[in-house]
């Protein structure tokens, strides 16, 4: 299938500064490519050589097999995007702020303010200059004017910044169904990195302007560390008893055992048995599993906030 969304050796320096250096990734239709970085990481220089608004040092970025170039207009008829830093008239009200975006877009139907008023659920705010509306409601309305003319591609910069988390769950509701129903592509980089988890069907992590990896979010779980913890009222004896049957226990960092190895995550049943009978009956035996925040810290091997 040929890619949607592509960057072949992108690359852009400013001066000393490597924003970003040699990325390439590929986007299919219908996909949700989830691009985690630390902030300065290069995510938002990406989407902005993406969207054509600064010219890469080298390296090239192409929509529908089409080189990005400011003189390739045609290009953007079926894209909608959101800026981290998204600008709308303050003066103007949200319905009036959304009439300009359907002029520039050329959109013919006038309903379709309405339809997008009603899906961002932005009814109660639509004649409330943007100026006073909140930051979550700032969002919505920038996600309005991204999706007003029912575009192909979605390019968006923490489209969930400032949503309440019932909010969240709706924009995020809504996009996988523009991917599943309609075969929107949506590139999305955030900050909020369990929702990406959530949202997003592959993962791109850069760092420092570079493309670490990627995987695909169905890979994540058998990415992500596991570890069996137990509580005892008597640790020591219960440690001791656990390396007699040949397991693997330390301490972890919680004060807690944790017993390393597959055998004891897939079946924590059998520590269980091997404590009661021992005496030594369990009063927390739980398999914790990294989130996609702890994988995120690992793979950038950031410790302590130094990289290491």
């Amino acid at each position: 299938m040929e890619s949607i969304i592509r960057t072949d050796h992108l690359t852009k320096h400013y001066g000393k500064v490597h924003a970003l250096n040699d990325v390439s990734i590929s986007i299919k239709k219908g996909e949700i490519y989830g691009f985690l970085g630390l902030n300065g990481a290069g995510k938002s220089t990406t989407i902005l050589l993406l969207l054509g608004i600064i010219h890469p040092t080298s390296g090239a970025s192409f929509l529908y097999g089409k080189k990005v170039s400011a003189g390739n207009n045609r290009l953007w008829k079926k894209v909608g995007y959101l800026l981290e830093r998204q600008y709308s008239y303050p003066e103007l009200t949200v319905i009036e702020n959304l009439e300009i975006m359907r002029r520039l877009r050329n959109i013919s139907d006038r309903k379709s303010i309405g339809t997008i008023i009603t899906r961002l659920k932005l009814e109660p705010y639509k004649e409330v200059r943007a100026k006073n509306l909140s930051l979550g409601n700032v969002q919505r309305l920038g996600l309005a004017k991204a999706l007003l003319h029912n575009p192909d591609i979605l390019i968006l910069d923490e489209p969930v910044n400032g949503l309440d988390p019932a909010g969240i769950v709706e924009i995020r509701e809504l996009l996988k169904d523009l991917a599943s129903s309609r075969g929107v592509t949506i590139f999305i980089s955030s900050h909020i990195l369990g929702e990406i988890s959530r949202l997003a069907t592959r993962i791109g992590i850069i760092h420092e302007g570079m493309l670490i990896q990627e995987l695909d979010t169905n890979e994540l779980e058998n990415l992500c560390k596991k570890r069996l913890v137990l509580d005892t009222d008597n640790k020591k004896a219960a440690r001791l008893k656990l390396l007699e049957n040949g397991y693997s226990v330390d301490i972890s960092k919680e004060g807690l055992l944790e017993v390393k190895g597959d055998d004891a995550i897939r079946h924590p049943e059998n520590i269980a048995n091997i404590l009661v009978y021992a005496g030594l009956p369990p009063k927390l035996l739980k398999v914790k599993e990294e989130n996609l925040e702890s994988y995120f810290l690992r793979a950038i091997r950031v410790i302590g906030g130094d990289i290491k």
